[in-house]
């Protein structure tokens, strides 16, 4: 059945099965996570339970009628999907008039609508009002659902219209099982990718690059030396995000990977430093890991993994990329006391 593609989540399942089951399913929803964790997917599959033609238990789809194959293709007249154009940081207000628009219309098959914002995080002020009418009124049948990585890109009057519903990281193991599914047949690779994902399957995806793995040797290299060359680094990251091309979200995502990759090597270097086991390190890399704890001491090692990840929801909330890029890299080229 179509809920089994998606991994992990079974509260927000629950939440809306107990919902279609007790007849209070909203029309209204804000979907909020991380990016990665399976979002669009599980609006997809609402979608989908909701416009299935033979539904096989409640709120569930079938997989196989002609509702759900449309919806599958983003084809059926009466599923609707918005998103920010490529190379675009924001919902163009036309776009969204339009969403609106067709949202209004009566059904064609059934009914229900189901509408999807696939990136509420870049609306600006007049896509935002524009869909304020929408969102305070839905069409008779219609449900509407926002997906976002958080609630304070959201205006005060969208969050009171909308049911908030969380969605955490994934396990590992769900991670995992998820590469698995999408090729990656090395079950030590598959670990690897896991545990370094934070919970997201995009991000373990864009790991799956041996050329990502030649920038991360390059960075840890540079700033665990003892001179650290900043503009060599900055040069690197940089480079390494801008090959990203016009897609904003492919590059927060190289930026925040290297930030994975930072933490990732803090942490090993705080367990050293700490005179504890680490499990998988490198042993090319423990040398100068231990050596640049033994320069910094744990504290500071602490210090800079916190300063790591406030860079990490500095790129999640959209601020320029080359600003969080040079403030990671001059904390951790800092010399130490």
């Amino acid at each position: 059945m179509s809920w089994d593609r998606v991994r992990g989540h079974g509260e927000a399942k629950q939440t809306f099965q107990s919902a279609f089951a007790s007849g209070r399913f909203g029309q209204s929803y804000l979907f909020v996570g991380p990016d990665g964790v399976g979002k669009r997917l599980f609006a997809h599959e609402l979608a989908k339970a909701l416009l299935c033609e033979r539904p096989p238990a409640p709120l569930t789809a079938c997989d196989s009628c002609p509702g759900c194959a449309q919806v599958e293709a983003e084809t059926h007249p009466d599923f609707l999907t918005l998103r920010t154009p490529e190379g675009k940081l924001e919902l163009p207000v036309d776009e969204m008039r339009a969403f609106c628009s067709h949202l209004s219309r009566k059904p064609s098959r059934g009914s229900r609508k189901v509408g999807i914002v696939e990136d509420a995080d870049d609306f600006n002020a007049e896509s935002a009002n524009s869909f304020l009418k929408t969102l305070e009124e839905p069409p008779p049948g219609a449900v509407l659902v926002l997906l976002a990585t958080g609630m304070d890109r959201q205006l005060p009057t969208i969050l009171s219209r909308c049911q908030v519903v969380r969605f955490r990281p994934l396990s590992s193991t769900d991670v995992a099982a998820v590469l698995a599914e999408q090729g990656i047949t090395d079950p030590a690779r598959r670990e690897k990718l896991a545990r370094l994902s934070g919970g997201s399957v995009a991000r373990a995806m864009a790991l799956d690059d041996d050329a990502i793995w030649q920038v991360r040797e390059a960075l840890i290299a540079g700033v665990t030396a003892e001179r650290p060359n900043f503009a060599r680094l900055a040069d690197v990251w940089t480079k390494f995000v801008e090959e990203a091309g016009d897609d904003s979200a492919g590059k927060r995502t190289r930026a925040s990977v290297v930030i994975g990759f930072f933490v990732d090597a803090l942490r090993h270097a705080l367990r050293l430093a700490l005179g504890a086991d680490v499990a998988g390190i490198d042993t090319t890399e423990e040398p100068r890991l231990r050596a640049f704890a033994q320069r910094h001491g744990p504290d500071r090692v602490l210090e800079l993994i916190e300063k790591c990840v406030e860079a990490d929801y500095r790129v999640e909330r959209r601020v320029q990329l080359i600003l969080v890029i040079e403030s990671v890299l001059e904390q951790l080229t800092k010399t130490a006391k």
